[in-house]
């Protein structure tokens, strides 16, 4: 361009000026008013005419030109005012009319004014109040609220009455304004600030105060008007009640608070009442099989702490009671008649019923499983007979003959059967009566199946270990090499031709020391046939294993005996087979009134009653001495032929009595008659267990073996610690021992001694109660 130029460019940057810092006083004044004027015009809901945008570059303007205080101070001061002015006096004027609405209604239009005011004033919250680290201007509005109006004078006070008689009366089942008490709570808990200070203050606190106390009147009242099965049900519903209450409109954190106030009120301070309960507690459910009831005092109880504590002593005690009534009963002097089968069946009654509860009504609670097993424990070892009569039981259930019993049910039997095991503390005189009675089904062929025998023997080898069962599969053993040498043994007869003069022998070889009974059996008189017949099976067994001995045991032998009755005239014959060792003797001619029947009996009885196929008449005493037996075997086995039931009574005895004396005679009983051909003679009844005597044996069988394991313990323990304090050593065998039997300490000390004096271990020379053991 001609004429004219422009000055060359200063450094080649263009210059910004800076805003100017300061401004007039005037003017900072006149931006207030008009922002005091909308502010208020926004509280009088008259905002529609506002320019929000030129109100927020106003703020800006203040603020950026450092007078943000003045900003702030000035938004608290009409806020203030607008609070103290109007809202508080229609809230104060609205105290007995429609008060809650009238609050609620001020809070909102508060809340919504305070939005709008915060949008205008936006850079100042970012600027003024983040430098100045004081409250932003939403949460100031909410402080005002608070200090102004809430908790001003009579309303704060009002306000709590308010809400609390408003619950109470829903309590008693009147309907209510929820939604001005949700506005309430939450207007409460906004006022302090992200704390719940304020609500819990002006109201949380009182509203659990009133309920405890309310609660405290109604349990007393629950608990005089309703049974515990209605009482439980009512705490269930009151306790539903108050959680649904807190989260619908009160604050979801009082849920908890409220919910521990009834469950303390209605449930731990009256617990033992309720479980006690005359007529309709624990003890009345359990007896009517309530398990409904049961399983909601337990839920309700499992609220508490110890409930299920007072649950479980209630429940003990019952089943102590009970249990204990049926095991005194089995061990009252007045029922020694007492049927080991129903003593067990009964138990396991009572076990099943219990288990039932616990499954149904307690939730297989580990705690109730303890209770119930710990009280078994207890009462199943208060009758001493318990092993035995828990043998019999098994022993019954193995037998041939079972009607209605399937393997699977015989099994599931079984698996109870080992419950009631675990619960033995002496589970070596169970074992020692087991392997009795197994003897007893295996010798007489009485056992069902070899697979049910096999199966109960390896549930004992699992629970208890392969020493405890290493004796009963020995037997077993034994009777399947019986079978092959009995097979063997025939075959022997044929292939030599050998006359046994019309024995049918049939030999069971036992290990000594696995099957129970008398190593050294007493030596009887056998009659000539029989024991030619057995001799000839002696010389073969010998001839194939030398170097062994063979005794007979004539306390397991059976023998069934052809006999001949000739009605009131002659007298009696017998030739017979036998399934042990067994008869002979000359067969009179049959007469008219002949009477043929094949007599089971033992191999004592065999002895016996062919004594008479040579004689009219024997005494006892006569017959003690011809046949050797011993007198206890003598008297059990002339019992059931002379005095026992009338169909069985072979002999005839004089004078008639109920007792034997050694003068007493014996005849046969020539009318004797029978519906059956086949007649068994009935030994002593196996469910009642043994009598006296031979339980005396029994025990003092368990106790001997008891000896020897006692002593193996502590030489074990001994041996691996080399020296040990008199009550470590004590204490360690009871631990040891504890699964098979409880040892006392006396006999442990007497035990101790005796390894002493055979100089396994001795005692120290400074500390007596000190032993050392010698290698």
């Amino acid at each position: 361009m001609k004429g004219g130029s422009i000055g060359p460019k200063k450094d080649g940057k263009m210059r910004i000026r800076n805003f100017p810092m300061t401004m007039d006083e005037k003017f900072v004044e006149n931006i207030w008013s008009m922002l005091k004027a909308a502010i208020e015009e926004i509280q009088r809901k008259n905002n529609s005419g506002l320019s929000f945008e030129e109100l927020y570059r106003n703020a800006y303007t203040m603020v950026l030109h450092k007078h943000g205080e003045l900003l702030y101070s000035g938004l608290r001061e009409v806020v203030t005012t607008h609070l103290e002015s109007k809202v508080r006096n229609d809230v104060l004027q609205a105290l007995n009319n429609n008060f809650l609405q009238t609050l609620n209604a001020a809070w909102n239009d508060h809340q919504t004014s305070m939005v709008m005011i915060r949008d205008i004033l936006m850079y100042m919250d970012r600027v003024y109040v983040q430098q100045n680290n004081c409250e932003n201007v939403y949460n100031l509005g909410l402080v005002i609220f608070r200090d102004k109006v809430v908790r001003y004078g009579s309303i704060g006070n009002h306000l709590r009455i308010t809400l609390l008689d408003m619950i109470m009366k829903e309590r008693r089942g009147e309907v209510i304004d929820r939604l001005a008490i949700k506005s309430a709570c939450q207007m409460l808990m906004m006022l302090g600030l992200e704390r719940r200070d304020v609500y819990e203050e002006d109201f949380e606190s009182h509203f659990l105060k009133q309920s405890a106390e309310f609660y405290m009147i109604e349990s007393q009242k629950f608990l005089e008007e309703n049974s515990a099965s209605s009482y439980i049900h009512k705490v269930e519903a009151r306790i539903n009640e108050e959680a649904e209450r807190a989260t619908h409109y009160l604050d979801e954190s009082t849920e908890q608070r409220i919910v521990e106030v009834v469950e303390e009120q209605l449930i731990r301070r009256h617990m033992k009442t309720i479980v006690e309960m005359e007529g309709s507690g624990v003890v009345h459910m359990l007896k009517n099989n309530r398990m409904d009831d049961l399983a909601c005092i337990y839920k309700l109880f499992g609220r508490v702490s110890d409930g299920h504590k007072t649950i479980g002593e209630a429940v003990s005690k019952y089943l102590r009671e009970e249990g204990k009534a049926l095991v005194t009963q089995a061990t009252d002097e007045h029922s020694q008649t007492t049927n080991a089968v129903t003593y067990i069946q009964n138990l396991l009654e009572l076990k099943d019923r219990f288990d039932d509860f616990l499954v149904k009504s307690f939730s297989n609670d580990k705690y109730f499983k303890q209770v119930i097993s710990g009280d078994f424990e207890y009462f199943l070892n208060l009758n001493q007979r318990s092993p035995e009569f828990l043998s019999l039981f098994i022993d019954d259930k193995l037998k041939k003959g079972v009607k209605g019993l399937s393997d699977t049910e015989v099994e599931k039997l079984l698996d109870k059967s080992m419950i009631l095991f675990r619960f033995l503390q002496e589970k070596d005189a169970f074992e020692e009566y087991y392997k009795r009675h197994l003897a007893r089904r295996l010798l007489n062929q009485k056992s069902a199946s070899d697979d049910s025998e096999k199966m109960m023997i390896s549930k004992l080898k699992s629970e208890c270990g392969c020493q405890f069962t290493s004796k009963l599969e020995g037997m077993f053993k034994d009777m399947t090499v019986s079978n092959t040498i009995n097979d063997e043994f025939k075959g022997h007869l044929q292939n030599t031709g050998k006359n046994l003069n019309g024995v049918d022998l049939s030999v069971r070889v036992l290990t000594t020391g696995f099957w129970p009974g008398q190593n050294a059996p007493p030596p009887i008189v056998l009659p000539r046939i029989p024991a030619q017949a057995f001799d000839v099976f002696k010389n073969f067994y010998l001839a194939k294993h030398s170097g062994r001995i063979l005794t007979l045991q004539p306390s397991a032998g059976t023998a069934d005996l052809n006999a001949l009755f000739f009605g009131s005239a002659s007298k009696k014959g017998a030739a017979a087979a036998d399934n042990n060792d067994d008869d002979g003797g000359e067969q009179p001619q049959p007469s008219v009134n002949v009477k043929k029947h094949i007599l089971c009996v033992n191999t004592y009885q065999m002895v016996i009653l062919l004594m008479f196929n040579t004689r009219d008449k024997l005494t006892y005493e006569e017959i003690k001495e011809e046949t050797m037996i011993p007198e206890r075997d003598l008297m059990r086995a002339l019992l059931p032929l002379s005095v026992g039931k009338h169909s069985q009574r072979i002999l005839v005895k004089t004078p008639k009595s109920k007792d034997i004396e050694p003068t007493h005679s014996f005849a046969v009983n020539e009318s004797f008659t029978s519906g059956f051909h086949r007649v068994k003679i009935q030994q002593a009844s196996a469910r009642q267990g043994e009598a006296e005597p031979e339980r005396n044996e029994t025990r003092k069988k368990v106790d001997e073996d008891r000896k020897h394991e006692i002593e193996a313990c502590i030489v074990r323990i001994m041996k691996a610690r080399k020296h040990m304090n008199h009550n470590q050593l004590v204490s360690e065998v009871v631990e040891q021992l504890n699964k098979r039997f409880q040892p006392s300490p006396l006999i442990i000390k007497k035990r101790i001694e005796g390894l002493i004096e055979r100089e396994y271990m001795k005692r120290s020379d400074q500390d007596r109660k000190l032993y050392i053991y010698l290698a």
